[in-house]
């Protein structure tokens, strides 16, 4: 992210970072890296598919103690990006290295840098239900962030290297240097403060004598998302005496001495035009001329404009239509506010786009085929919604432990033949949700007697044993059914009590999370990995069917470590009955959700199909 190498030449010299106690200040904070950030330091779970609940911890604890030292946040998530997709090689290259992540994880091996599937979608609701101030971002995340700081003379939240290179007068605090975990009280005053490190291009400049305007050209020179010289076959050559600087990295040694040779030019355009004598290989001057206009677009990405935030944030308003970029009038106006607020999936833009779609990673069976299979249909009807029958996506997905692309057909269910995405929102609500129910195969009935917000999870947990490869046998419904009472029980005791208190049932499930897992099944992380694809599907469907049916709280939904630990006792003595005792409600909500999935799979089996999407009859035992 950003430009490679230069946070740890920025840590390796000391003098840019200095020691500061923040506090009493608003502070733009980059979503993305934050979620990634707090997800990855507290050493959550990668093998098993995550542990939603103890991330929705820490983000309510590092909140907190922003709101002690009278820090006033504002996130900024990533939505959409740079049309032009100057980024999409370096996605593609992130994207293969998570797999091989992945595929070491699934070998029991050491691996970090897995986030499950469903974090974003957690970790907005977190911030919505903390009250946090949020965007969802339609533009490229970076400019916005670093344009609101400046507007606001606050600094930025974030570990992208980009923000060394933004003109922010406030500065930038790394999040790697920010211990928000040990907010202290100053000596002479009540008042707390979180002591961190900030970073400002004053600094910076000052020390190597350079114009501040020259360092979107030194990252674009050294190489960052968007442009790479030496990849592009025009490798840098120095000619200058400088000694060897034994014992420097090379990256080093590159930095300071392209350093040097900016600080005798004081324009961007003068450095630009001299980029040339750099050169090793000047053959193809065409080839050239491509170069030198890359590194102008990517001088120009550091360039901060009047963004659309601020109004946002103030007004809650969207971006007039008027004034998008060209690139973002494929978005029907009543989707701008919705996209913002975080609750419409941000890969509609690329949708709409007709731009390529990369599929998440998580911990598989790498002989089986990829997880994202099981929940394509769902993803077909979103691409058929939005672009019409007969059209086709990109997906970049895995194949074994390889990033493939293909292309995959948008359809309609029968419901939505007469929908138009410019009024998609003010379809009426019985048709927006037999659109939904189809493309699952549900009918209504089936979710009778479940609770409305657990009406989405069922839903989709009959979708998954209808359709998953190799289809999931009893003791995985069973456990994940289990998964989903225990999250219930800690949501209805935490929204009561602020905190979870403990009963026996609750007791009995934490105490199998302690006696942990043996090692990873890899069968059942291919079949819950599956679920939690349609999980993802399915919210994303839902959201853009404006709600048909009630948002669950995601957190409380999937809890690996505890559905991986389930499967093992289910498959020995252990009884949900001998789980669920002494909790006669929860007991009777894994029964209601039980029959209502295996109920629908005997209608369809009796050859009444819940929708026209079935295309396997499955049954099951009950218990």
């Amino acid at each position: 992210m950003g430009v490679s190498g230069l946070t740890s030449f920025i840590d390796d010299h000391g003098t840019f970072l200095t020691d500061y106690h923040f506090r009493n200040s608003k502070l733009v904070i980059d979503g993305s890296n934050l979620y990634h950030s707090l997800y990855f330091k507290s050493r959550l779970d990668q093998k098993h598919g995550g542990d939603y609940d103890d991330f929705e911890d820490q983000v309510c604890k590092f909140f907190k103690a922003l709101r002690d030292c009278g820090i006033e946040p504002y996130v900024i998530i990533d939505g959409g990006s740079d049309f032009s997709d100057k980024k999409f090689e370096t996605l593609l290259y992130r994207v293969q290295s998570t797999l091989n992540k992945a595929n070491n994880l699934s070998k029991g091996l050491w691996g970090s840098g897995l986030l499950p599937i469903l974090i974003k979608q957690v970790f907005k609701q977190v911030l919505s239900s903390l009250k946090v101030p949020f965007a969802q971002c339609i533009f490229e995340a970076d400019q916005e962030i670093a344009s609101l700081a400046e507007r606001w003379n606050c600094p930025v939240l974030s570990y992208d290297s980009d923000f060394y290179i933004f003109d922010i007068q406030a500065g930038y605090l790394p999040i790697s240097h920010f211990k928000w975990q040990n907010a202290s009280t100053q000596r002479w005053s009540s008042q707390n403060y979180i002591p961190c490190k900030r970073y400002t291009t004053t600094s910076f400049c000052r020390h190597f004598k350079i114009n501040r305007q020259l360092l979107p050209v030194f990252a674009a020179i050294t190489g960052n998302d968007y442009v790479n010289l030496d990849k592009m076959g025009f490798p840098i050559r120095w000619e200058d005496k400088l000694p060897m600087e034994p014992n420097r990295r090379p990256r080093v040694v590159f930095f300071n001495k392209l350093l040097n040779w900016l600080a005798s030019f004081q324009e961007q355009q003068e450095a630009l035009d001299n980029v040339p004598r750099l050169i090793v290989s000047r053959n193809n001057q065409h080839n050239m001329d491509a170069a030198l206009q890359a590194l102008s677009l990517s001088i120009e990405t550091y360039q901060l404009q009047p963004g659309c935030l601020e109004q946002f944030f103030i007004k809650d308003k969207a971006p007039d239509p008027g004034h998008l970029p060209d690139h973002l009038s494929v978005l029907p106006d009543w989707t701008l506010l919705p996209l913002m607020k975080g609750i419409l999936p941000s890969s509609i833009i690329y949708i709409l786009q007709l731009r390529p779609v990369i599929q998440g990673v998580q911990v598989e069976d790498p002989s089986l085929a990829s997880g994202n299979n099981t929940s394509r249909p769902i993803r077909q009807v979103v691409f058929g919604l939005l672009l019409g029958e007969r059209r086709e996506v990109e997906e970049y997905d895995r194949e074994g432990i390889n990033l493939t692309s293909s292309m995959v057909k948008a359809i309609l269910p029968r419901a939505a033949q007469q929908m138009q995405l410019d009024m998609l929102n003010q379809a009426p609500h019985s048709v927006r949700l037999e659109v939904f129910l189809e493309t699952l195969g549900v009918s209504q009935s089936t979710l009778n007697g479940i609770p409305p917000h657990l009406g989405l999870p069922v839903a989709v947990t009959y979708y998954w044993l209808r359709h998953a490869h190799l289809r999931p046998d009893h003791p995985f419904l069973q456990a994940l059914l289990l998964g989903l009472v225990y999250g219930e029980l800690c949501r209805q005791r935490k929204s009561q009590t602020g905190f979870i208190e403990e009963g026996p049932v609750l007791e009995r499930l934490r105490g199998l999370i302690q006696r942990g897992a043996s090692n990873l099944d890899l069968a059942v992380a291919h079949a819950y990995s599956q679920w939690q694809r349609c999980m993802r599907d399915g919210l994303d469907l839902n959201q853009l069917l404006c709600f048909p049916l009630p948002e669950p709280q995601i957190a409380w939904l999937y809890k690996g470590t505890l559905v991986h630990q389930l499967v093992d006792e289910l498959r020995g003595v252990v009884t949900p009955d001998s789980l669920l005792m002494e909790d006669p409600s929860s007991g009777q909500l894994y029964r209601a959700m039980l029959e209502a999935i295996l109920n629908s799979q005997e209608t369809e089996a009796t050859g009444q199909p819940d929708g026209p999407s079935a295309d396997s009859g499955a049954g099951g035992r009950r218990g």
